[in-house]
């Protein structure tokens, strides 16, 4: 017999992450546009249709699928008055020896430094480690970005390396530090400098 789970909703004091929904493409739109400058430093070259109806509608479907399939949980910060703040995923799940997945965040920039990703951090890598038996959580940014790095270690994340040309970031192949958080982890501060 086939049974149907239940969406993934985690909560705090402060904030609710949850799945994206149809009705959300306002309020998606309205903080991606306003935060453009601010984001796009960090993330990929947004794709012309990146802020249209169709592309949300794909990225609600999108978001829908795998995490049914387990291959991701790709879930909006709000506030809990029902404010946008921003997205965290938990990705590329991998199970049998690995057992990890990767996460990736974007914050509003009006809501920057106001402790919201500490927190919905802080819920995904509990959530992966209790619920979904993860043994590892990874994540990689920017070298520069600063404001990343220390919202990882200020998690728990440790600094692990550089892969270079991790991935294309604002249109140039670009080197990243990886982080890593794991479920027992007896490695002590590892932070660069």
């Amino acid at each position: 017999m086939f049974l149907r789970r239940r969406p993934v909703r985690l909560e705090s004091e402060r904030i609710i992450l949850r799945l994206p929904a149809h009705g959300d493409f306002n309020s998606w739109t309205s903080l991606r546009a306003r935060s453009r400058d601010f984001l796009t430093p960090w993330e990929p070259v947004w794709a012309e249709d990146h802020l249209t109806r169709k592309s949300f509608t794909n990225r609600v479907y999108w978001a829908q699928r795998t995490s049914r399939s387990d291959a991701a949980l790709p879930l909006f910060i709000l506030s809990r008055d029902g404010a946008l703040l921003g997205a965290i995923t938990l990705n590329h799940i991998r199970r049998g020896p690995a057992q990890m997945g990767v996460i990736g965040y974007w914050i509003g920039q009006q809501h920057a430094r106001r402790g919201y990703m500490r927190e919905a951090i802080d819920m995904v890598v509990h959530h992966a480690f209790t619920t979904l038996e993860l043994s590892r959580v990874e994540a990689a940014c920017l070298p520069e970005n600063t404001a990343s790095r220390g919202v990882l270690e200020k998690c728990g994340f440790k600094y692990e390396g550089v892969a270079q040309s991790y991935l294309q970031i604002n249109g140039r192949w670009r080197n990243h530090v990886l982080y890593a958080n794991l479920r027992s982890d007896r490695r002590g501060r590892t932070e660069v400098r």
